[in-house]
């Protein structure tokens, strides 16, 4: 394990100078970029801390990696009445909120 500070916390540091001290001194104009980068940061922050190993192990159950398993949803495998269905439905749900933790938090509720 790695001492902290840890990337996320180095990452909240500078998006939190970047917020503070450095987008009041920009000019006007750049402010909207001045954004995308905290929130990038952000992003990054959260992605550093996601562990999706346990979703890599269960989607070796259904498919070599996510290409393949969307392919397979694309062809109607896991369509409802077959036998894996509610085991796909649960992985891609998990999939997709565990994407959504990290890039739009608030979509959650």
């Amino acid at each position: 394990m790695l001492e902290q500070p840890d990337a996320a916390d180095l990452l909240a540091t500078a998006r939190e100078a970047l917020l503070g001290k450095l987008l009041p001194a920009l000019p006007a104009h750049l402010h909207y970029e001045a954004r995308m980068i905290a929130n990038a940061m952000a992003i990054a922050a959260r992605a550093s801390t996601v562990d999706p190993g346990h979703l890599q192990e269960r989607l070796a159950n259904f498919a070599e990696g996510p290409a393949q398993f969307a392919a397979r949803i694309r062809a109607g495998a896991y369509q409802p009445g077959t036998p894996a269905h509610a085991g796909a439905a649960a992985l891609l749900r998990e999939m997709v909120e565990l994407r959504c933790a990290v890039t739009a938090p608030r979509a959650l509720g």
